[in-house]
């Protein structure tokens, strides 16, 4: 392979990476949008699947709102079904949030079209082939987690 081909391809893969990050985020956008809610409400949901319970400040801190944008945001997702207001038994004052049971069922359903779209597609690739785009995506992971922890010592 020349050193041309192989530049050309650098580029090809670093486009296709910028283009799947941007239209990965309207996508998310469009579902938010459809679901009625709006994109820091999915944030904070993919979170708390992610963690199952957090403290408000927590979530506020995540998704970058102050305390009271934070308690209008887990109002409307409370009123939407999505989450539910816990004490917390560490702190008598204190409150812990959670996805209700059927919040993960609900939401999986705004994705079930395009979770069988990425099984069609990555179902179509030889097993080698999955492991290089297994490798390349989890490196990925690793480099934006990586350059999020420099932004944040900064």
């Amino acid at each position: 392979m020349t050193n041309l081909k192989k530049a050309d391809l650098k580029k090809r893969a670093l486009i296709a990476v910028r283009d799947y990050g941007v239209n990965l985020t309207l996508f998310r956008n469009a579902v938010s949008e459809w679901a009625g809610l709006n994109v820091t409400d999915m944030e904070c949901m993919r979170l708390l699947f992610l963690k199952q319970v957090a403290t408000p400040s927590e979530l506020a801190k995540h998704t970058g709102l102050t305390s009271g944008a934070a308690t209008a945001m887990l109002d409307r997702l409370e009123n939407a079904g999505l989450i539910e207001r816990r004490p917390n038994p560490n702190d008598r004052r204190g409150t812990l949030i959670a996805p209700t049971k059927d919040s993960s069922a609900k939401a999986a359903s705004w994705f079930e079209s395009a979770r069988k779209a990425q099984d069609d597609l990555i179902s179509s690739y030889s097993a080698e082939e999955l492991e290089i785009i297994s490798d390349v995506f989890e490196k990925f992971t690793k480099l934006w987690d990586d350059e999020r922890k420099k932004l944040k010592k900064e």
